[in-house]
């Protein structure tokens, strides 16, 4: 009897053992127009559960044995749905249609751009190419990170400045990468434009909490956009003619099916109609920038695909040949995919990326060129691990070699300047990290993770040991490859979310960043020539510890949702210069103009958005603060930081009038920026000097500005389409404030007059954008 009972349970459980065998279905989405891979594609499972694909189209997920239905679907395509018996591994590749083409059979349902309500990452917000299409901007020109800084807790730096600040950050705390390679300075003509021209984007996702382990190097957010990969089914050329620039997209496959091509070009021609003048003062004169995207893929078969892609970029500002200013970005990335099994997916990437600029001075006795540059070697490896439906594990290595040129002066034979050289400095950043996405139940789910970054400095240089009052004490020399200092930190990432319900979540998370990488400027608005100088025996890494908290709820059957995200970040190491330094002298000893201590910025951030319908839009609002605390500043007392805005409102309007007419309006207003204004003055022999006293105590006058913006569709073919967009910058003529200075009065000395200098008043544009 003993042994037939056994016998029985061990059938039992045999059975419920292969009733409950689990296969792993894998594959890449793809749109069926263009072949490229989908980001962030999603697969839905009937009865609950699912995934998305990677950064490379890739998706898995592991079910039980039996009849399923899955569910494709990607924004702006249509949706697929497959029923078929899972008896095995089984790869299933699918490419989506156009919403405008039909599937015949094929069940259709439309797709939401929606937040995800049960993944646990919090602070990350996405921008669709019609949000960016439609938002007027400067000029007419499509600019995705202003596009970006209408969204709740992402502030614009200002009018001739492309600098963002993120939650309490400064405009060097964002991490900025162009497929996976840092962007230095991501800014057109003083910060008017931005580097990205949109026709070539293909993904933006901005991090400005809670950022995923594979990230690093930067304290506040991280901005990471993907450029398309290239048309592998057809030749298609796209392009825009406004006001003061023109662009052009060329695309199509190199072998069809299998490998791609993609180039962008885009140029300002206002030195054109500079030269056009009859004043000899202006056609002599530079203004242009241009800028060019190029990638290539192709597919080795069915488990490599190789990747490379680059952009350059140049901006040149001159007046005569009294003085010229050029600065450009450089990136190049090769990256191969290979699939290793249903369940491993791997990414290599070597990546490389140049910034630098020159100055040239050609008046009287000076003739010299100054110039600067910063250039890195990457290296990156990352795995991608699906075990189960639970869980998804993302672990890699990063390394990174820089090379800073702080600044090589040359001069002409007859110039009163001396030729030098400051010495260049050497690093290497290395990152270790891992990551778990982990589904617990229905409910709830975590996200955990770990970074240990290494920073090393190194020879050949001299390095100093400074007093408190910024006098040298001890120059110590390295030799070429020697480990000056090492610094180790440990970052972990923790974040969880909980579904309420079928429509709202709960979301919290703990994030620790260091940065390494540091922007030194003192003057009130960021610079082309601001100097980026790593961390050295003196200068310590930045460390950022921040706690989020989010509520988020989809409401009037998800057409509407509503996202409350409040935040706290505390500030080690933070750098700001000494009360009358000059960050710009030629020296070595940069450190001597600097202090450190800490700081705290906190803030609560809504979003209200509407996703669906001919009518679209959000509205945005963060209340904030960011303070500094630093021994040696405004007598060793909390003030606020350069970035600190009390108030931030973004209103974004899209309006579908007709087949032909979309119009759109955004409206912005922000506290004035935190600014150090003359507390008195006096003469010294007949010259006023003015005095300053408590750091940032002052505020810039508040800004507003209404935008407006119409695109009328001229033709819309299978083959051809045409389009005119209309725009007016800054409706109501708002004189907002780009700089205010100080000056005696002519009538009566003792007292001074401030003047305010605005940049803009209002401005219209029109531009033609055509795609065949």
């Amino acid at each position: 009897m003993k042994s037939k009972l056994l016998l029985i349970a061990v059938m039992l459980t045999a059975g419920k053992a292969m009733a409950q065998q689990k296969h792993t279905i894998s594959g890449t989405i793809k749109s069926k127009a263009k072949g490229e891979t989908l980001i962030g594609a999603t697969v839905r499972v009937s009865g609950g559960g699912g995934t998305t694909t990677n950064e490379y189209g890739f998706y898995s997920i592991t079910l039980t044995d039996g009849s399923h239905k899955l569910e494709f679907s990607s924004m702006g395509l249509q949706t697929y749905q497959s029923a078929f018996v899972l008896r095995k591994d089984t790869v299933i590749n699918i490419s989506l249609e156009d919403e405008s083409v039909s599937l015949g059979a094929v069940t259709v349902t439309g797709t939401s751009t929606k937040r995800s309500l049960s993944t646990p990452q919090m602070g990350l917000e996405k921008l669709t190419t019609k949000e960016m299409k439609n938002v007027p901007v400067l000029l007419g020109e499509r600019d995705a990170i202003k596009v970006i800084q209408l969204l709740p807790g992402i502030k614009s730096a200002g009018d001739g400045n492309a600098g963002m600040y993120v939650r309490g950050g400064a405009a060097d705390q964002n991490l900025i990468l162009l497929d996976e390679a840092p962007v230095y300075n991501a800014s057109h003509l003083l910060g008017f434009f931005s580097t990205f021209n949109s026709d070539a984007i293909k993904d933006i996702a901005v991090y400005k909490g809670g950022m995923p382990a594979q990230y690093g190097g930067r304290l506040s957010s991280v901005l990471d956009i993907k450029m398309n990969d290239g048309n592998n089914q057809d030749f298609g050329v796209s392009g825009g003619i406004g006001l003061i620039s023109a662009k052009l997209n060329v695309e199509g496959p190199i072998q069809k099916d299998k490998s791609s091509f993609l180039v962008t070009g885009r140029r300002t021609y206002a030195d054109m109609f500079l030269k056009l003048s009859s004043d000899s003062s202006l056609n002599n004169n530079t203004l242009y920038f241009y800028d060019i995207n190029a990638k290539m893929n192709y597919e080795l078969g069915e488990k490599d695909k190789l990747y490379l892609s680059g952009y350059f970029g140049k901006d040149k500002l001159g007046v005569g040949d009294l003085f010229g200013l050029q600065w450009g970005n450089t990136t190049a990335t090769l990256r191969w995919n290979h699939i290793f099994n249903n369940k491993l997916f791997s990414n290599t990437s070597l990546i490389y990326s140049n910034y630098d600029y020159t100055i040239s001075i050609n008046s009287g006795s000076v003739n010299a060129d100054i110039y600067s540059k910063i250039r890195d070697y990457n290296l990156k490896e990352e795995l991608q691990w699906y075990p189960s439906a639970s869980h998804n594990i993302r672990f890699g290595i990063n390394s990174i070699y820089h090379t800073i040129t702080p600044g090589q002066v040359t001069t002409s034979e007859t110039s009163q300047i001396n030729a030098r050289t400051l010495e260049d400095r050497y690093s290497w950043e290395n990152a270790l990290y891992a990551t778990d996405s982990w589904k617990m139940s229905d409910k709830l789910s975590m996200t955990y993770g770990l970074r240990l970054s290494s920073f090393s400095v190194l020879g050949k240089g001299d390095f100093f040991n400074i007093d408190r009052d910024g006098k040298i004490l001890d120059t110590l020399h390295y030799k070429s490859g020697a480990f000056v200092k090492t610094y180790l930190n440990l970052e972990p990432r923790l974040a969880l979310s909980y579904k309420l319900n079928s429509s709202s979540s709960l979301k919290a998370s703990y994030v620790r960043n260091t940065q390494n990488l540091h922007l030194i400027s003192n003057s009130t608005t960021s610079s082309p020539t601001d100097k980026w100088v790593a961390s050295t025996n003196i200068i310590k890494p930045e460390i950022s510890d921040q706690y989020s908290l989010g509520f988020y709820k989809d409401l009037f059957n998800g057409d509407y949702e509503l996202t409350v995200e409040t935040y706290y970040k505390s500030l080690q190491n933070q750098i700001d210069y000494r009360d009358g330094a000059n960050v710009n002298t030629v020296s070595n000893a940069i450190e001597s103009e600097l202090l450190f201590g800490k700081g705290r910025a906190y803030g609560i951030e809504w979003l209200f958005k509407k996703r669906v319908g001919k009518f679209s839009g959000w509205l945005s609002y963060t209340l904030s603060k960011t303070e500094r605390q630093i021994d040696g500043i405004n007598n060793n007392k909390w003030y606020n930081a350069r970035q600190d805005r009390t108030h931030d409102v973004a209103i974004v309007a899209m309006y579908q009038l007709s087949k032909k007419w979309t119009l759109s309006a955004n409206w912005i207003y922000y506290t004035g920026d935190a600014i150090t204004y003359p507390s008195g003055k006096y003469q010294i022999d007949g010259q006023t000097v003015y005095y300053f006293t408590g750091r940032n105590t002052y505020r810039m006058p508040d800004y507003h500005r209404l935008d407006l913006g119409a695109t009328l569709q001229l033709k819309k073919r299978k083959r051809w389409s045409s389009e005119l967009a209309f725009s007016l910058y800054n409706a109501y003529g708002r004189e907002n404030a780009y700089t205010i200075t100080f000056e005696d009065s002519k009538e009566d000395p003792n007292k001074t007059v401030a003047k305010q200098t605005a940049l803009f008043k209002f401005i219209p544009s029109i531009s033609y954008n055509f795609k065949f």
